[in-house]
């Protein structure tokens, strides 16, 4: 029987007042494990750069938004698929 999953989505925060919020980095590849508090990805906006940590251990099981991107407040960037006990 194939272990229980559980997806978290990895969403872009509210940076404050700013229009543009850059994606300028993954520092994980798709399948990567990845532990609580390790920086996913990095987000920039006209006054800061903003590392967006991982919740919770697990693994990079998809990304909707590709470096590069420019990016709003709400939205879906990737996802970390962990396993569960039942």
């Amino acid at each position: 029987m194939a272990p229980k999953t559980e997806d978290f989505e990895l969403i872009a925060p509210d940076l404050g007042d700013t229009d543009k919020i850059e994606l300028v980095r993954w520092n994980f590849r798709l399948g990567q494990q990845i532990k609580i508090g390790e920086e996913v990805c990095e987000l920039v906006t006209d006054k800061a750069s903003f590392p967006m940590e991982s919740p919770i251990n697990g693994v990079l099981s998809r990304i909707d938004r590709e470096k590069g991107s420019i990016i709003k407040k709400g939205e879906v960037l990737g996802m970390i698929r962990r396993e569960v006990s039942e």
